[in-house]
């Protein structure tokens, strides 16, 4: 919400910012320029609010089937920095990463460059969204943040633990779950839903991993 929004930014904004290479594994400590939030009490609560809003986030969690939110980790971009092309972590804080996820806090307006570019197999695709929105995608692909060259960017990197692992998998359980919803606000309770119902939560049952 704009509430959260405006509460997330002022936090921020009385962090103390280092350069992020600290964080990087040695691979993409080389492509990374930026400045990220210093560890503190008052980010630790930050990351404890933003996870718990995305959590209560019904697209965030159908389409991630969360476990654990690891981060985020709150960065700024000025003109001049950029991320070069980098996976994440496999494990954060002891924790496997299934899913990363970018929120996006700074008005698009106010900035030029800083795209979140990520490598698909149709090819690259950019993302420069609104304050408040999220963008999530496999933490196996690769992708990089484009150089900035006016403004701020600000914004924050996390993971996803997900009691599915395989992200095809992820796919064809949202896919279902958002047909079967879609029937039962057209049609009420069903038959053919009670059989999508049955499919949704037995193929669950045989793919998670808790």
């Amino acid at each position: 919400s704009a509430a959260d929004i405006a509460a997330v930014r002022k936090a921020v904004a009385q962090a103390r910012f280092a350069d992020g290479k600290a964080t990087a594994g040695w691979a993409a400590r080389g492509g990374k320029d930026n400045l990220q939030a210093a560890e503190a009490g008052e980010v630790a609560s930050l990351r404890a609010f933003v996870g718990g809003r995305l959590m209560a986030h019904p697209v965030f969690a159908l389409a991630t089937l969360p476990k654990t939110v690891i981060g985020p980790q709150f960065s700024r971009y000025e003109a001049g920095h950029a991320y070069g092309a980098h996976v994440d972590d496999a494990l954060m804080g002891g924790v496997r990463t299934d899913v990363s996820f970018t929120l996006f806090l700074a008005d698009p307006g106010s900035y030029d460059g800083g795209e979140l570019v990520i490598e698909t197999s149709s090819g690259e695709e950019a993302f420069k969204l609104p304050a408040g929105s999220v963008v999530t995608y496999p933490a196996t692909t690769l992708h990089r943040v484009a150089p900035g060259t006016r403004g701020a960017r600000l914004a924050g990197a996390g993971g996803v633990r997900s009691f599915i692992r395989d992200p095809s998998r992820r796919e064809l359980l949202y896919d279902l779950e958002t047909a079967r919803r879609r029937l039962f606000e057209r049609e009420g309770k069903t038959a053919e839903g009670d059989l999508l119902a049955k499919c949704a939560a037995n193929l669950t049952r045989a793919w998670c991993d808790d």
